[in-house]
């Protein structure tokens, strides 16, 4: 008896894939049934049409026509190239919002933000080369007291000191004083590399500083979209800057 079941549902497994055929064209394959036929049929006649609708759309093109893509490609060696979009995050960027916290980016954020202050007061935002970033403004009553003015007599230092911003003593001091530190060329090129290493870290912990607030900034505006106050977008999201959203003003109970 299961046996027998076993072969009936054989054949009917058979006649659902295939038709019945006579004998001598078994060596030719399987003879697909109608259905079959007209899916390939219809899938064929579909692509036949849709390369047929391309032809004459290419054929009655006006070249002269302007559409929008116009304002997104330029012309590059006679090759059409389309302007790439300027991405709205970094994959590090994506990376942090994905993984972690607002409140673990905002205390990297002052972390870095404290490291930065202690560095600001120990190079006094000196350049390494000594240089005085400022302007030093000097105010006369006279013109004939401007064509007299003498920068080093006024500041009561020697000529040589006068571009220094730091260490800069008077010459009354230098007459007491002895000169203290370094004064072989060996010493003061290694103290200026030096500074010019601070000075590359401090550049460096405030452009983290930076992209950690946008992060911060970009994960809390996700969570404030996630309010249903009706809610319009005024600024896209950058690389630098979150998206702008205005909310509906709502009464607060």
């Amino acid at each position: 008896m299961a046996a027998a079941f076993r072969k009936a549902a054989k054949s009917q497994q058979r006649e659902h894939r295939e038709r019945s055929q006579p004998g001598f064209r078994k060596h030719l394959g399987l003879l697909e049934k109608k259905k079959d036929y007209k899916l390939r049929a219809d899938d064929y006649r579909k692509k036949q049409e849709y390369l047929r609708a391309l032809r004459k759309k290419a054929l009655e093109k006006n070249p002269d026509e302007f559409y929008y893509k116009m304002t997104r490609v330029k012309l590059q060696d006679g090759v059409h190239i389309i302007k790439e979009t300027k991405e709205e995050v970094t994959p590090e960027q994506l990376k942090l919002m994905r993984t972690q916290d607002v409140k673990y980016i905002e205390m990297k954020r002052v972390a870095e933000a404290k490291k930065i202050e202690r560095l600001k007061s120990e190079l006094h935002l000196l350049d390494f080369q000594g240089k005085q970033q400022n302007k030093h403004v000097f105010f006369f009553d006279t013109k004939k007291e401007v064509e007299q003015f003498d920068v080093a007599t006024h500041l009561q230092t020697a000529p040589e000191l006068v571009d220094r911003v730091f260490n800069r003593p008077r010459i009354e001091t230098l007459q007491k004083e002895k000169v203290k530190g370094v004064t072989n060329q060996t010493g003061l090129k290694r103290i200026a590399k030096e500074r010019q290493k601070q000075y590359n870290c401090l550049t460096q912990r405030i452009e983290r500083e930076k992209k950690l607030f946008v992060i911060a900034q970009k994960i809390q505006t996700r969570k404030d979209l996630m309010d249903k106050t009706q809610k319009v977008k005024v600024k896209k999201e950058t690389v630098n800057s979150p998206a702008i959203y205005k909310f509906q003003s709502r009464r607060k109970r």
